[in-house]
This record gives C-alpha cells, sequence and structure tokens, in this order.
C-alpha cells in the first residue's frame, strides 16, 4: 500500500482576543513521587474556541515514545495542533508524540498545543495518563518499558501442505494487522518508527484479538547507508527491530519482516518517485542491495522459528515490461528486467540469500500487480529447499482483482497448494463492507488476513485502522476488531 504525505507541523495562524489564561493544578500526592505529571493550560480563549497546551513530564524511566490521552468533560473538540498528533474519540483526547520528540529521559519534558472549540464550558481536565500510566498521583512500582512482560509466547510456525502449523502440528492461520512505519520514518530522517511500540502499544494490538502483526522495513537503514541518519540506521534500527519483535512474541503474536521499500531508481510506468534511495515503492528488489538485506535479516533471526519473513512489498513488473510473461520471468529470475533501470533481484535470489544462512523460517511471496495478482504463481514460484513457502496476496476495493469471481479463479488453485496470506486488506471509504466480503471468503476456506494499517492516519487515505494508539478503531477499522474479537475471543 502507497503511504499517505507525512503531515506538517501545523502553525497557528491569525489572532486570537487573549480573555485569560487557566493551568491546570498538578496534584501529586505524598511519598513516592508521580510517574509522570503534566500541567494543562489554556493560553487563550474567545468565542466558541480556545488554544491550550500540555506540559509533559516524565519521572521515570527513559522512554523513546509516548502517548498521551485525557478526557474533555464539557463538550471540547480538538481541531488541530503541533508538536504531536493529536486525534479524539468521543471525549478522550489523544496526543501521540512526533518523530522528533518521542524520546523523554528521566526528568525530562516536552510541551505540546492545540486548537479547540467549546461551548456552554470550558471545564479543564482531571485526569492524564502517559503511556497508559495516570500522572499526577503517587506512582506504583512498574516494570521499566523495555522489558515487555511474558504474558504468551509466539508458536513456531513452519509449512505443512497448504496449511501452517506449529510444533505441535496444529493448524495455525495468520490473523492481524500491519504496523507502518518502519520503511519510511527512518530514510525520510525523523525517526525508526511512526508512533508508538512500547510494550502499552503492543498490548492494545493483543486486544483486537490479533495473532499476527506485520512490520514493513526499509533496506537502507538495515544496511545503514551512507544517506541514513546514523541514529536511525545500522546496528540502532536493527537493535529497535529486534525489540519490537520480542515484545510482538512475548505477546503471543507472530511477527512478520517485510521489506517495503529499497534501492534503485525507476521512472517507468507508475513510478512511486525519481529517488534511487529507498524512499518509495520500487516494481521489483535491487540486485545491489536486497539479496545483502535479507542475509542479514536472516542471519539475525534464524534461530528464532517464531519469525515470517515476507520477500517484498507489491512487486510490479507488469508495468514496465512488454509482456506478462516477461513480467512473471523478471518477478522470478531477476537480472536485466526490461524497463527497469537497474539490475534485479529475482524472488529466487531471495529465497537462495535467505537460506544460505541457515534460516528455516516460513517465506511469503507476493505476485505480480502489487501483489495483486497470483494467476502465474504457481507456475513460476520459486524453488525452496526448505519447503517453507507461502504466497502473498495484497486486495483493496480499488484493485483489479477484488471480487469472488477473480479469487475462485486465481487465488482458490494457489490456496490448494501452498499457504495463502492476504497480508495487506483493506479499503478507502472510512467503512467496512468490502473488507466484511474479504474474510468471509477467506474464513471459509481457514486462510489468513491482515489489516492495513495500525496507524492513526485519515482512514480514508492510508486506510487506518485506529485514531489513537490505544486500539480504539475508525469507523473503517471497527469491522476488523470486531471480527478478529469474534473468531479468537
Amino acid at each position: 500500500m502507497r503511504h499517505p504525505p507525512r503531515l506538517l507541523l501545523l502553525t497557528v495562524a491569525g489572532a486570537v482576543a487573549l480573555v485569560g489564561s487557566v493551568t491546570a493544578p498538578v496534584f501529586t500526592a505524598s511519598g513516592a513521587a508521580p510517574a509522570c505529571t503534566v500541567e494543562y493550560s489554556v493560553t487563550s480563549q474567545w468565542s466558541g474556541g480556545f488554544q491550550g497546551s500540555v506540559n509533559i513530564t516524565n519521572n521515570t524511566a527513559a522512554v523513546s515514545s509516548w502517548s498521551l490521552s485525557f478526557d474533555f468533560a464539557g463538550g471540547q473538540k480538538v481541531t488541530q495542533g503541533w508538536n504531536a498528533k493529536w486525534s479524539q474519540s468521543g471525549s478522550t483526547v489523544t496526543a501521540v508524540n512526533e518523530s522528533y520528540n518521542g524520546s523523554l529521559g528521566t526528568g525530562a519534558s516536552v510541551t505540546a498545543g492545540f486548537l479547540a472549540s467549546w461551548s456552554g464550558s470550558n471545564a479543564v481536565p482531571t485526569s492524564f495518563k502517559l503511556n497508559g500510566t495516570t500522572c499526577n498521583v503517587e506512582s506504583e512500582p512498574t516494570p521499566p518499558p523495555t522489558d515487555p512482560p511474558a504474558s504468551g509466547t509466539a508458536p513456531a510456525l513452519h509449512v505443512s501442505g497448504n496449511k501452517f502449523v506449529d510444533a505441535d502440528g496444529n493448524d495455525h492461520r495468520l490473523l492481524g494487522v500491519n504496523r507502518s512505519g518502519g520503511e519510511f520514518m527512518c530514510v525520510q530522517g525523523y525517526g525508526i518508527w511512526d508512533g508508538p511500540v512500547d510494550d502499552a502499544a503492543i498490548q492494545a494490538i493483543a486486544d483486537w484479538k490479533a495473532n499476527a502483526v506485520r512490520v514493513p522495513l526499509n533496506e537502507e537503514c538495515w544496511l545503514g547507508l551512507s544517506n541514513i541518519k546514523p541514529e536511525y540506521g545500522g546496528s540502532n534500527y536493527i537493535d529497535a527491530v529486534k525489540d519490537l519483535v520480542a515484545r510482538l512474541e512475548a505477546h503471543g503474536i507472530t511477527p512478520i519482516l517485510e521489506l517495503h521499500w529499497n534501492y534503485g531508481q525507476y521512472t517507468g510506468n507508475s513510478a512511486g518517485c525519481a529517488d534511487v534511495h529507498a524512499t518509495c515503492q520500487k516494481p521489483m528488489p535491487d540486485a545491489q542491495y536486497t539479496p545483502s538485506f535479507w542475509s542479514s535479516v536472516a542471519g539475525t533471526f534464524k534461530s528464532d522459528p517464531a519469525v515470517v519473513f515476507d520477500l517484498f512489498n507489491e512487486p510490479y513488473p507488469d508495468r514496465a515490461t512488454a509482456t506478462t510473461t516477461q513480467a512473471w520471468e523478471c518477478w522470478r529470475d531477476g537480472g536485466t528486467c526490461s524497463g527497469i533501470g537497474y539490475e534485479v533481484a529475482g524472488m529466487q535470489d531471495l529465497v537462495d540469500a535467505i537460506r544460505a544462512t541457515g534460516a528455516g523460517n516460513p517465506i511469503l511471496v507476493g505476485g505480480l500487480a502489487y501483489s495483486n495478482d497470483l494467476s502465474q504463481w504457481l507456475t513460476y514460484r520459486p524453488t525452496d529447499p526448505k519447503g517453507n513457502l507461502a504466497a502473498a496476496y495484497h486486495v483493496y476495493n480499488f484493485n483489479t482483482c477484488s471480487t469472488e469471481t477473480c479469487w475462485n479463479s486465481t487465488l482458490a488453485p494457489v490456496a490448494a497448494q501452498v499457504p495463502l496470506v492476504a497480508g495487506e486488506i483493506g479499503e478507502n471509504t472510512c467503512s467496512h463492507a468490502f473488507v466484511d466480503q474479504v474474510v468471509k471468503w477467506f474464513d471459509d476456506r481457514q486462510l489468513s488476513y491482515l489489516g492495513w494499517t495500525w496507524n492513526t492516519w485519515d482512514c480514508s487515505a492510508g486506510p487506518s485502522l485506529i485514531s489513537a494508539y490505544d486500539g480504539t478503531p475508525t469507523a473503517y477499522g471497527i469491522g476488523l476488531r470486531d471480527h478478529l474479537r469474534a473468531l479468537n475471543g
């Protein structure tokens, strides 16, 4: 899935009538210091609107990301904000750090502001939570956020026929969400993740009864190439991925690591960008760096059979080549491909790179047309000496293959021979009628699927499943949430 543009910081333009300032008191109990303190201020107010701010201080162990939530009691509505990603569901307001201010050391503070509407009363919120912990009151001892509790264990998986099975031979479907951010934040110089990935954030995903999370990655960031800021690339990026994998597994969630953006200049049909760097979706992996990326990823996780590898997000060599046969040959074999200016790494090259490390992890392989076309997947599928290969498929309401007729003719034959995972499902309607059709077809055949995406973007531009990282669903996301809870509750 292509991504919406990053939101620029909002600035307040124009003059407002200053009618006074009111600051919420900080209620601290005697004894132990509060885990966090929040000062809420109304800096200016006028008929029907006001400007406010929150000053947040972290008094416990350092955190790499933060999410503040509080409730309005007077019907106020946030209209825009700055220095945080602001959202509101009912009376609950959530502010999530921007990429540049996510780190809060012990005793560190950050301030974020907003504009909001009001009528009748403009009551000051009385309770604030930072990363799920209540602020301004005496704190209870809590484990540091870098040590996720082992509340579950993700299963070791392998392919058996056309199913995933665990170590005991039980069938296992991958049902969950995508967690975007690791593919774009680092290459854009903003950070590593888009929003929090701490234990509270993973618990919110688990509360949807998701058992799998697909994590898009960026090869230049993983390899620490020179165009990436050192703090967001190389060992720092790898450590962040390893930490997220550990957190997911601790909640019994299968991590699916996927290459989303890669090196190589492409300016042909349907080009996402003209940049040689990994700043957008390219039609195919590149031979220069992608095999090295997968060798490194596989070497890092080869001793962890709970991790699944997804070779390449959405291949589309069919937009560049003259014939479908050329496209499928490029897809499998790589090399010099018609219409693509860089040397291509084929899917067979990447399977070979992974297996050469000794890694036996399951591998997902998407087809043509942004992984929406599996019509000749069985004919051209790579050879896997481990027999641990599965097909990946993406479907949105605007794709060509988005009907039961197409699924019956092109997906069913694949699903009869290998596991089939819909790595991305979604729609751009801010509703879930289409996704409801998709999950029914996949449920009827006991297949796997993951919704795009667990990010607080606009549900039509993203589309996004949530409006806040506490798991508050959008009108689109509520369909998948309720369905997963019905299946796995």
